[in-house]
């Protein structure tokens, strides 16, 4: 099941008609802050229903007092107080735990930002998806996770998943979802991340500090560990999959240093689209945030001839096994990818942390996934159990490593 045509997807939002009531889920993290940023910057035309953090109290209490949003949640409750205190006065409702993110995700709003980092973000994307909502997907480990699951309460519930992910979004752009049987393939563009071209013995002695620094793009340290061994690129395989309902073996992945040709879609009589934009997330936000209108704003714009040139390789699943390993659990179905997903949050995390090496990560990965029972699920708690397995599974894997 995949993403229908975005005219019958759900409800389109006409922004000259009304200001648009908007919540943010992961408010503090790298997206978030750029979500705020434009809506700071557009004015009048959106309206702040909530805002969520995991735990930073000082930004999120910065945010609110400038957007004046009606709810706050903090997940870590121990923050609680701290939160509290800070909006003390402001009139603004706060809440704490998962279960106030859940809440702030069933609140009225037109459109949510879905960009709470990783698998902790499933229940309160879901939550969003079963009102109903225009939800702007940033946050990819969902539908790895759980896209079955996820893209069929999409259906149920007449949601509209509008992608954030640079390559999603590009697609989404140029992808023709009334003619589908006119696809030949969709290809993912890479930028191959800060050791494209070292060796895996080079690769053996990097640094946390080292992984973190992304060529062309300015994330958070998770993805950017997940660009440099090139997972971020299978779990984004995953992702179009389920977005787009194409087989896996009609999605290409694409090394593209620049990344400025954010992804491509090949049709059947040789014409191959491509969307084109500076390396800046604020783009892809945007395009959501106002679709189906377009938003300006003051960001850098691409200036080809400057560029000069625009390259383009395969990339090496050899020294990436990260890529070999998302799709051999693609194929396998059932639990397989939120097995992949989970034991590579665990991963990164330890490697992170400095307790396992850079290739560790992918090692790690893939002895959970073998030792892990893949199964089926059919329900959020049948995910849940499987992540946690797999989570615990990792993290005995990571103390023997």
């Amino acid at each position: 099941m995949a993403v229908t045509a975005p005219h019958i997807a759900g409800v389109a939002f006409e922004p000259e008609l009304a200001a648009r009531r908007v919540t943010i889920l992961g408010s503090t993290g790298s997206v978030g802050k750029n979500t705020v940023e434009l809506i700071e910057s557009a004015g009048s035309g959106y309206v702040v229903e909530a805002l969520t953090a995991n735990s930073n109290v000082t930004l999120l209490a910065q945010q609110a007092r400038r957007l004046r949003p009606r709810f706050v949640a903090i997940a870590d409750p121990t923050k609680y107080e701290a939160l509290r205190s800070a909006l003390d006065g402001s009139g603004i409702q706060v809440g704490s735990g998962p279960e106030a993110v859940t809440e702030a995700a069933q609140r009225p709003a037109d459109w949510v930002m879905a960009a709470i980092v990783g698998a902790a973000g499933l229940g309160a994307t879901l939550a969003a998806i079963r009102r109903g909502a225009v939800v702007a997907l940033a946050n990819k480990e969902t539908l790895v996770c759980a896209g079955p699951l996820m893209m069929a309460e999409v259906t149920r519930h007449r949601a509209t998943l509008l992608p954030v992910d640079s390559e999603h979004n590009a697609i989404f752009q140029v992808f023709d979802f009334d003619n589908r049987d006119a696809i030949d393939r969709i290809i993912l563009t890479a930028s191959g991340g800060p050791f494209r071209q070292l060796d895996r013995a080079g690769m053996a002695g990097v640094t946390p500090a080292q992984a973190i620094a992304h060529p062309t793009w300015e994330m958070g340290q998770k993805i950017s560990v997940d660009s440099a061994t090139m997972m971020n690129k299978g779990l984004e395989i995953i992702e179009a999959h389920h977005l787009f309902g194409m087989p896996p073996e009609k999605i290409e992945v694409l090394l593209h240093p620049q990344s400025v040709v954010h992804s491509l879609v090949a049709y059947v009589d040789g014409s191959v689209l491509a969307q084109l934009g500076a390396p800046d997330m604020r783009t892809p936000i945007a395009y959501t945030l106002a679709w189906p209108q377009r938003l300006a704003f003051a960001g850098r714009r691409l200036d080809l001839a400057a560029l000069g040139t625009l390259t383009f390789e395969p990339p090496d699943e050899q020294r990436f096994p990260a890529l070999r390993l998302a799709r051999e659990a693609l194929q396998s179905g059932g639990g397989a990818p939120t097995i992949l997903n989970a034991a590579n949050e665990i991963a990164v995390e330890g490697f992170i942390a400095g307790r396992i090496g850079f290739l560790d990560i992918a090692g790690a990965v893939e002895e959970v996934l073998a030792q892990v029972p893949v199964g089926t699920f059919a329900t959020l708690e049948d995910v849940l159990e499987t992540d946690a397995i797999a989570r615990r599974f990792a993290r005995k894997v990571i103390e023997r490593i």
